[in-house]
């Protein structure tokens, strides 16, 4: 409620009640102070080993929060069990023009149509083999550059994954971002399975004889069924290690009809809108796999009960992200502890 009521409505009036600018400027100040905290002060213990990797919890931080790895040290001191950042692209790219980030408080959501803005895949690496990894394992969502062809787009997501390889505990394959123009494509039969295929011999190629760095596929909430299903029957046939569920939203179901204005902007949708529809994508998948493939559950958890509820239908993780940013770090110990009290 602190946060609610005093912090979130001072970090507006001092950003101009701009939300791009309160996020940089956040990520400004987590990167500085990070330096000096220290590792996981405010973390529950709750391990649980998933993907062949032991995570201190099972409360993650979503790509999109941290696009360039910034401020990695202080994730991990606010509490986080993983970090997931991204989405990098091959190219540095400014992403979309602004306004692109837009908050509906009470919808308890956001929308935005940022485009992958990065500094690019090697400016990435660069930095982590400058400053070093979290203390926690760290995941890497990579997606295409948006001025590459679909055509091409493998080689832009090989690109990338070669690149940084050495510092990902596993990697996310982001097709399912709304922003960048054709990428939903790519979840196709056809192409997802050329994609995967790729990227799984070259995970092995890299790791030579020891283990290839676990490749998850990102999916989106506006996916039939069908559709569904039949990318889960690409990933298993690739041997992905796992299933990110979910990406953001078209849809506007869930939107306060106060907010119904600011629903109109193009962009995907998430917070507490996607809350029912991202618990329905995991229970689907966890049944449809017959719970063969780890799932991160993400998409609307603004609550413990919320992250109960993709533990429920099947997560073995969850993330966190417009639940963070519009109630604050306190959100993070709330559902670490309440999921650590159900084991």
């Amino acid at each position: 409620m602190f946060f609610d009521k005093i912090v979130r409505p001072a970090l507006y009036r001092l950003s101009y009640h701009d939300p791009e600018l309160v996020h940089e400027r956040t990520i400004g100040v987590l990167a500085r102070l990070g330096k000096f905290a220290p590792g996981g002060v405010l973390r529950v213990d709750d391990p649980v080993t998933v993907l062949g990797l032991r995570f201190p919890n099972r409360v993650g931080l979503a790509a999109g929060m941290d696009k360039n790895g910034r401020a990695l040290p202080a994730w991990a001191a606010l509490g986080f069990g993983f970090v997931e950042v991204g989405t990098v692209t091959r190219l540095a790219q400014p992403g979309n023009p602004k306004p692109r980030l837009f908050t509906l408080p009470t919808s308890d959501a956001i929308i935005n149509r940022m485009g992958f803005n990065n500094d690019g895949a090697e400016a990435l690496a660069a930095k982590l083999a400058r400053d070093g990894k979290p203390g926690v394992p760290l995941g890497i969502s990579i997606g295409k550059s948006k001025v590459t062809p679909l055509e091409d787009a493998v080689e832009d997501y090989r690109f990338s994954l070669r690149a940084l390889h050495p510092y990902a505990d596993y990697f996310a394959i982001n097709v399912s971002s709304p922003n960048t123009p054709g990428l939903r494509q790519l979840q196709d039969r056809t192409a997802l399975a050329e994609l995967l295929g790729e990227l799984r011999t070259t995970s092995a190629e890299l790791a030579g004889t020891g283990s290839p760095t676990p490749v998850l596929v990102k999916v989106a909430p506006d996916l039939t069924d069908d559709a569904l299903a039949e990318l889960l029957e690409v990933a298993l046939e690739h041997g992905v290690a796992g299933i990110i569920a979910t990406n953001t939203t078209l849809s506007r179901e869930g939107v306060a009809p106060a907010e119904s204005g600011l629903a109109g902007q193009a962009g995907g949708l998430s917070g507490r809108p996607l809350t029912t529809r991202a618990a329905e994508v995991v229970r689907f998948v966890h049944d449809h796999t017959g719970g063969s493939l780890p799932i991160i559950g993400v998409g609307g958890i603004t609550s413990p009960d919320d992250a109960v509820r993709l533990v429920d239908a099947g997560a073995s993780l969850v993330q966190l992200y417009t639940g963070f940013a519009l109630h604050g770090p306190g959100l993070v110990r709330r559902v670490s502890r309440r999921l650590a009290a159900r084991r």
